[in-house]
């Protein structure tokens, strides 16, 4: 039986998991602002955990409907098939966004999910009492201009959360953002992929991991690993594939520097923990002091944005700096995300393309300057 399928995104990154999704051999993808959606079976909600490198979470579309009032709202919950998906002994909780809608209130558009669901069960397993001591589950209500869509999250904690991060520094670049700006620039695998700017290592080590295809899911646990419907054997042999999958005889040319000595002890732990720490030569360094590490490399990076009072001054001279230092070859490619709206002058150059991304909660603009193709050798 078919499965709708969601995964979450954030807002300017539809388009890149989109691409994952076709990558993946997903069918009937759709998207909209924040979600792709996509038809599936119960292994491709193993895949999709392992696989999706930018999406937020993979959800069950349990259906959608149009609620203006409470009753609507408890009628046509009910009337989806929970136990299809939920056991007897499963537990469940609801959480819940309104935007925009009659219902407004998302503390009683839960409750209402919650008790509508719980009748359904009753029905499903003619019962009145539930023990509630197996897996569970977490069902979403989503209200956007009155149209409900209920759906059950599959993924647990968000699909950034790779594993090897156990510790970040303050204000940490997500991995998921991470792999879309290698996924939006010119970085293949043979080229030199250069980050001055890499904190606790994320952008280099994500491209490792795209060099050496390892599944992003690969370390950690997920919801649905408990579920009956699925069963621990899917998971099993998806994993087993993933591991067969890697490609050990790569070995990316990737340089990650900071001027933080903490930073860049902390990146080195993270990239072995992530079995790409032969892949990746991370350095002390500031900003103004790289040399560019050979010909036709990208540069992909996360820098301060100033945001903090008595920071805007230096910020600008190193952007002034990064420019000066790009323009020394101009066989190489940049891309900068900042929430810095006159970067390109301080840069001294219009980018190629711009993109309107989120970074966590900050507004920001991905700024592409885009070299030359690396010539076929």
């Amino acid at each position: 039986m078919s499965i709708q399928l969601i995964a979450s995104t954030t807002f300017g990154l539809e388009s890149v998991v989109k691409r994952e999704c076709q990558a993946l051999g997903f069918k009937n993808i759709n998207t909209s602002d924040g979600k792709v959606e996509f038809m599936g079976e119960e292994k491709d909600i193993v895949t999709a955990n392992l696989w999706l490198r930018c999406a937020g979470r993979v959800w069950v579309k349990m259906g959608t409907f149009r609620a203006v009032t409470f009753t609507e709202l408890f009628e046509g919950t009910k009337a989806l098939p929970w136990g299809d998906w939920i056991p007897e002994d499963g537990k469940f909780t609801v959480v819940g966004k309104s935007v925009k809608s009659t219902l407004f209130s998302v503390p009683d558009c839960q409750s209402i999910v919650k008790k509508a669901i719980v009748e359904k069960l009753k029905d499903k397993y003619k019962t009145d009492w539930f023990d509630e001591t197996g897996a569970s589950y977490t069902v979403q209500v989503g209200i956007l201009k009155d149209v409900v869509t209920l759906a059950i999250d599959t993924s647990g904690s968000g699909l950034h959360m790779r594993g090897y991060r156990a510790n970040a520094l303050d204000a940490p670049l997500k991995e998921s953002l991470a792999s879309a700006m290698i996924q939006l620039s010119y970085w293949r695998k043979d080229r030199i992929l250069l980050d001055p700017f890499c904190g606790s290592g994320t952008i280099p080590i994500e491209a490792a991991m795209l060099a050496r295809n390892i599944a992003p899911g690969l370390q950690r646990k997920f919801a649905s690993e408990e579920w009956e419907r699925i069963g621990k054997d899917l998971w099993k042999e998806a994993r087993t594939k993933a591991y067969q999958a890697i490609d050990y005889d790569v070995t990316p040319q990737i340089y990650g520097s900071d001027i933080d000595a903490a930073a860049i002890a902390l990146a080195k732990e993270n990239a072995e923990k992530a079995g790409v720490d032969d892949c990746i030569t991370f350095e002390v360094k500031a900003s103004q002091e790289i040399v560019l590490p050979g010909k036709y490399g990208i540069l992909i990076a996360n820098p301060p944005y100033g945001e903090r009072i008595g920071e805007l001054k230096p910020v600008e001279e190193m952007y002034r700096a990064l420019g000066t230092t790009m323009k020394s070859d101009p066989t190489w490619s940049t891309y900068v995300i900042t929430s810095m709206e006159y970067f390109e002058t301080l840069f001294g150059r219009k980018a190629n393309r711009k993109r309107k991304l989120f970074n966590g909660r900050i507004k920001t603009d991905y700024y592409q300057f885009e070299g030359p193709r690396k010539p076929r050798a």
